[in-house]
């Protein structure tokens, strides 16, 4: 398997280029992990749902902070659950893809993953009226294929650099230990909605006040990423 390497936006890559920030984690450029900057935003993003009981949870948390976030939906999952869908997108939430089957898509030839991509656009049509443009592979993993299908169909791949394994279903504490401890300025945070139960409701509800009370704006991964094209054109690079 090859290591999942870090597509970002045009911009944003000329821009990190020009200002000499491209650290060396980011050179094969496959994959956004997080944003270089020194604004104090991170983007919360949820993963594999909708889930009947667990999404109601989080969705609810959410509102309750006046936060949105990213979610990275599975087509089958929408298929089941599309009035959740609708309702991520009613309460401002950005929905994005995550495949159609919970499957490694690594291996497979570019065909094979434009037609899982495609599957998971159908399913997500029905349910979600916004335009789709970031992509995330079930696991993180990626190969040739799934870098040339996301590609040709316009969509950014999206990872993360903070992962607390709240799907493995730790104490509450230990996920909001690990976000906090990584937490930095333009982090991804992976979060889960996709089984039940999980401690990640919970848990977000001390992350979000734990980060604000330390002067951090949740934002969604596109907000994330104009905020640093943004900046990038008032510093005249772009």
């Amino acid at each position: 398997m090859k290591t999942a390497r870090l597509v970002l936006p045009a911009m944003v890559l000329a821009a990190m280029a020009v200002a000499g920030t491209q650290p060396a984690l980011w050179q094969d450029t496959r994959a956004v992990t997080h944003v270089p900057t020194s604004a104090k935003v991170i983007a919360l993003t949820i993963d594999d749902g909708p889930h009947y009981k667990t999404t109601p949870e989080i969705l609810a948390v959410l509102k309750d902070k006046q936060v949105r976030a990213t979610f990275f939906v599975l087509g089958e999952n929408a298929v089941r659950n599309p009035e959740l869908v609708a309702r991520e997108e009613a309460d401002g939430h950005e929905i994005a893809v995550h495949g159609y089957h919970h499957a490694s898509l690594a291996k497979l030839a570019k065909k094979e993953v434009a037609a899982e991509l495609a599957a998971a656009e159908k399913a997500l049509g029905r349910a979600a009226a916004g335009r789709l443009s970031l992509f995330r592979p079930p696991g993180g993993l990626y190969g040739d294929g799934v870098v040339a299908a996301a590609r040709e169909r316009g969509y950014t791949l999206v990872l993360w650099d903070i992962d607390p394994h709240d799907w493995a279903r730790p104490p509450v504490a230990n996920v909001v230990a690990a976000v906090l401890k990584r937490a930095a300025p333009g982090s991804i945070v992976l979060l889960h909605d996709g089984q039940y139960p999980l401690p990640t409701a919970r848990a977000l509800e001390i992350i979000i006040d734990r980060l604000r009370a330390d002067g951090y704006e949740l934002v969604t991964v596109s907000e994330l990423l104009r905020l640093n094209e943004r900046r990038a054109a008032q510093s005249g690079i772009l």
